[in-house]
């Protein structure tokens, strides 16, 4: 397989937990440790983690950085971290607490201007942008509210300006294990090729992975899935 598989621990008080539809009401917590459960997905073989700060997505300013400073003080994962990125001061706290790459949506859509400072001033192999997407509209704000953003002109004001990284959720999909929206992540590379797109939401087993991987989807994030034991990585070759 070539497809880059991206284990992911969403943050709630401190717990590993999952949202379906990025629903706050619909929530299961899944391991009380997150750092237990990184060091876990170390054992397996992970190379990289997608820690997401759900607390900071819906309080609009990052709140999880003890937790993020804890998986990557404990282990050697590189960590892409995202979740109320939305100041100078919320993505220098993420970086200094081990954050390998920061995932900012929200911010791309509000204030174009800072995240393009943020590209320029860490990298585009530093920053990955996050288009969460629903009825076709980038969606900000722990998925609280949508935008007047189509997806693909979205990404082709940001690829332009630089950006190789793009993390896409389809929220509709997203925490179902119904099947990733292959069709609309087959648009975006038939579109931009040259990026390296993770495709994220509603993974529901080994034959989803394997269909991206087909499709041709350089990566994929997977999290209710994995803790719902209907990934096997043993059926995936690895």
């Amino acid at each position: 397989m070539n497809i880059e598989l991206i284990p992911a621990i969403d943050i709630i008080d401190g717990k590993c937990v999952r949202l379906t539809k990025g629903d706050y009401d619909r929530k299961t917590v899944y391991n009380e440790d997150p750092v237990a459960q990184a060091k876990e997905f170390e054992q397996l073989g992970f190379k990289r983690l997608h820690v997401v700060d759900l607390d900071g997505a819906k309080s609009k300013h990052i709140v999880n950085d003890t937790v993020l400073k804890a998986i990557t003080a404990n282990t050697n994962l590189i960590v892409d971290f995202g979740g109320g990125i939305k100041s100078d001061e919320d993505i220098e706290i993420a970086f200094d607490a081990g954050a390998a790459m920061v995932t900012a949506g929200s911010i791309a859509v509000t204030d174009p201007e800072l995240f393009l400072s943020w590209l320029e001033r860490f990298g585009a192999e530093r920053m990955i942008l996050g288009a969460d997407v629903r009825n076709g509209k980038i969606s900000i704000n722990g998925w609280k509210e949508d935008s007047s953003e189509d997806l693909l002109s979205f990404l082709a004001k940001y690829t332009d300006a630089g950006v190789t990284n793009v993390l896409c959720t389809e929220i509709s999909k997203d925490g179902t294990m119904q099947g990733p929206a292959i069709d609309m992540y087959k648009q975006v590379m038939a579109r931009y090729p040259q990026l390296h797109l993770i495709a994220s939401g509603g993974i529901g087993s080994n034959s989803d992975i394997i269909a991206l991987d087909r499709a041709g989807i350089p990566a994929t994030v997977f999290g209710k899935a994995w803790y719902e034991g209907k990934i096997n990585l043993r059926g995936l070759g690895i």
